[in-house]
């Protein structure tokens, strides 16, 4: 996947595109008389073939009728809304001070959300973050990105969020590598601190947390961290871009993954002694 949000997005538009053409070409129908039966101009079918335009949500239903692949309909609407809006730019966002990069981790996207499954390989995921953690990974993310210092409210926005991990109703289904304990972001003793707090947070109820330990045998390994929001959209970020993923097969590879993931994770006891090994080697 590129991680440069614009051509990320032009390549999801052709590949729309070509999705819309073959299935033109399944029908045995040509440029013409798809334009005919959909009531649309030709070259403007041409347009969309070539991802040179987007189709709308009415052109995809009209045009899958005229192939008799109204099946297809769910799958072809949630890639485009992945070429519309799926690609969001961290600098853009940025300008305004970093409280404002939230891509889909919004507060009212987590008051909707049952059960958040989350993996991350190298960072403590932000809803437990301490807030000196929060800070100190935050600051790295003003200085990389040239952006306006407002690391207090863009903490405050952090630890305003967390709030729902406290509620009730809801599920957290976390794996993390052993290389997020390792992790450094800020001195040890915030490390310290924010290893206590995961201490802390897997005694909650509702909260599963598993960490897969640096050496062992394991079947797959992920190219970036991600989160599962339900089963409606999964959300990972680059350096520049916060992606958001909805096409519903590719969410249920991310949701496969996960699973496999969760196979290769120690819990409970284990993994508490995990945490405490590190915390032992922070201690000089």
């Amino acid at each position: 996947m590129a991680t440069n949000p614009s051509s990320a997005a032009q390549a999801a538009r052709r590949a729309l595109g070509g999705r819309l053409r073959d299935l033109r070409k399944s029908a045995d129908l040509t440029i013409r008389q798809l334009g005919q039966a959909t009531g649309q101009h030709y070259t403007r079918v041409s347009k969309i073939e070539n991802g040179i335009q987007s189709p709308t949500e009415r052109d995809i239903r009209i045009w899958c009728r005229a192939c008799a692949a109204d099946a297809e309909v769910p799958d072809l609407i949630a890639s485009l809304r992945v070429v519309d809006s799926a690609y969001v730019e961290f600098r853009r966002d940025s300008r305004a001070g970093m409280k404002r990069v939230l891509g889909p981790h919004t507060l009212q996207r987590y008051q909707q959300t049952s059960v958040f499954r989350i993996y991350e390989h190298n960072v403590i995921p932000g809803l437990f973050q301490t807030a000196e953690y929060a800070a100190a990974m935050l600051g790295f993310w003003i200085r990389f990105l040239g952006t306006s210092n407002d690391i207090e409210d863009a903490v405050a926005v952090r630890m305003e969020r967390q709030r729902i991990v406290q509620r009730g109703g809801k599920r957290f289904v976390v794996v993390l590598e052993e290389q997020a304990l390792r992790t450094w972001f800020g001195t040890a003793e915030v490390q310290a601190g924010q290893l206590g707090r995961l201490l802390e947070i897997m005694s909650l109820p509702n909260v599963s947390l598993g960490i897969i330990p640096l050496m062992i045998e394991r079947p797959g390994v992920p190219s970036a961290g991600f989160w599962i929001f339900d089963d409606d959209l999964v959300a990972l970020e680059t350096p520049t871009a916060s992606i958001q993923v909805t096409q519903p097969s590719e969410r249920h590879l991310y949701a496969r993954m996960f699973e496999t993931l969760k196979g290769s994770a120690v819990y409970g006891k284990q993994a508490r002694a995990l945490i405490i090994q590190v915390l032992a080697e922070l201690d000089p």
